[in-house]
């Protein structure tokens, strides 16, 4: 594959890619608000019912009088007596305080608003029978997140990573802020869930226009970078949703700054990748002149023809016609493999990873203060992931972080409730760990995947130090070599020796980029 050789030419990690990534990566500080928002503006105040209108509250006693006690004394969340019951409490506050019916609450709430002044909850009341009815604002945006990836991921392979990129900016700060103003639940969800959808499209097309546009060596560095970035997004909500304690407030300030990165995002560079991947070998050639232009690099750039291409990328021309689908990932058996690995760590990740921060409200603290534990966490985790998979490689690192965050949940699942300190401990130490297998999965997932489809453990193959795939029958290449070293039958070395043939002969079709390169320079 010379298509890292062109990168390196035209100035590897140079001012453009410099640039261009700062650019891309800087949404991602504002998608960890909207991917656990909820926390805030749907957080649950202390609540209990609400007596009849005509009763007098300035009477000292009468409110109590309609509240029952639960065992630990204090008023029942979503029951009140169909009566008032004046009298003194039973000995201790261990027991109700009255023999008398009870009813749900038929006239309401009263909430606790020294915390969160307003929140979805409140608003809709969104407790006791209703209750369910917040998970359900939370389940149908990562139902988005879902949606988004399997639609966005299709059509960045089908029109590239910058038209996809542009539209969920758009979609994004429009969704958003119509949440921000949504007169009723119904409309809040449904705006949520495509906020989910785009932000979906934002976080793949993010790392894979980045990736492509990035030297081998400077690979594992951008995922780092993203991830770090992400984490960095998790202590700025802790602060804004602190400053901001209003939930549609809150929601406003999270989503109007997408309308700037929708503006500058039509700066962006297209991948170059991909349109050679897509047979546009014109825009490639304009593409990378253009970044060696921003380089510093006219002369390389100018040195590089239509010719000069064409033998280069001769490989990826020949093989990438015609296998842009995502059907690959089912009928290619390297490709369903892949799919089928990648799929259980991705659902793996994100289950769990999920699960933990959007419970924040359940460790007994202040919610401010473990989402910014939640985020302080991912520094050296993600630092130890990094070091990981840049000396032992992508597998080692994903296999680490999901075994130590698997075995921090399990442990916590055993450790009884009354131990908060123990359980704070072993989730924070487990969220650390899902981060760090976000970084590696991110990372990995762009790597192992082809170009023509790549928005779409111990059996991946290792990609540290390899170049990206840009076909279907690259993967296919390296999955068989891979088999090959872990031993397998005559039958199947003979195919792959030929396949080893096939291979050098392509490379030596590419020689004259590097011959080129050589007389440039006066070699």
């Amino acid at each position: 594959m010379a298509f890292n050789d062109l990168l390196l030419q035209v100035g590897g990690a140079g001012r453009f890619q410099q640039i261009q990534v700062t650019l891309v990566v800087l949404p991602l500080l504002l998608m960890a608000s909207h991917n656990t928002l909820q926390n805030f503006t749907a957080a649950v105040p202390t609540h209990h019912c609400r007596p009849p209108a005509d009763t007098n509250l300035s009477k000292d006693g009468e409110l109590d009088a309609w509240l029952p006690r639960d065992r630990q004394g204090r008023p029942e969340s979503c029951l009140r007596f169909t009566s008032p019951q004046r009298g003194l409490p039973f000995p201790n506050g261990t027991e109700t305080n009255g023999t008398g019916a009870t009813e749900p609450c038929t006239h309401g709430w009263i909430y606790d608003n020294s915390t969160f002044p307003s929140t979805i909850v409140m608003e809709w009341d969104l407790v006791c029978s209703r209750r369910a009815l917040r998970q359900l604002a939370q389940s149908l945006y990562m139902v988005g997140v879902l949606l988004g990836a399997m639609v966005f991921g299709h059509l960045a392979d089908r029109l590239g990573r910058r038209k996809v990129l542009i539209l969920n900016y758009l979609q994004t700060a429009v969704s958003g802020t119509c949440t921000a103003f949504a007169p009723s639940f119904p409309v809040y969800c449904a705006f949520r869930l495509l906020s989910g959808m785009s932000l979906a499209g934002i976080s793949l097309n993010c790392m894979t226009l980045n990736v492509e546009w990035m030297p081998i060596h400077t690979r594992a560095c951008v995922g780092t970078l993203i991830g770090y970035v992400y984490s960095l997004g998790q202590f700025l909500l802790a602060g804004v949703a602190y400053a901001v304690p209003h939930w549609r407030y809150l929601q406003l300030l999270v989503s109007v700054p997408f309308f700037a990165f929708f503006i500058y995002s039509w700066f962006f560079i297209e991948s170059a990748r991909w349109y050679s991947s897509s047979g546009r070998l014109d825009l490639t050639l304009k593409a990378l002149q253009r970044v060696a232009w921003i380089n510093g690099k006219r002369e390389e750039g100018a040195s590089l023809s239509m010719e000069v291409l064409r033998a280069s990328l001769q490989k990826e021309l020949t093989l990438g016609k015609g296998q842009a689908s995502a059907m690959e990932l089912l009928r290619c058996p390297a490709l369903r493999r892949l799919f089928l690995c990648l799929s259980m760590l991705w659902f793996a990740t994100s289950f769990a990873y999920y699960g933990l921060v959007m419970d924040l409200q359940g460790f007994g603290v202040s919610i401010y203060l473990i989402q910014v534990i939640f985020g302080a966490v991912d520094l050296p985790a993600k630092l130890v992931g990094f070091l990981v998979i840049n000396s032992m490689g992508r597998r080692p690192a994903q296999m680490a972080s999901l075994l130590l965050a698997g075995v921090c949940i399990l442990i916590n699942g055993v450790v009884p409730q009354d131990q908060s300190i123990v359980r704070t401990s072993l989730a924070v130490l487990g969220k650390g760990c899902l981060a760090a297998s976000f970084n590696c999965i991110f990372l990995y997932t762009g790597e192992l995947y082809p170009t023509v489809i790549r928005a779409a453990t111990v059996f991946l193959p290792e990609t540290l130090g390899q170049p990206l795939p840009d076909t279907v029958q690259d993967v296919e290449n390296r999955w068989a070599s891979t088999q090959r070293q872990q031993g397998l039958s005559p039958g199947h070395t003979s195919r792959l020796g030929g396949k080893r043939r096939q291979q050098r002969q392509e490379r030596k079709q590419m020689v004259p980029l590097q011959a080129s390169a050589q007389a440039k320079d006066g070699l």
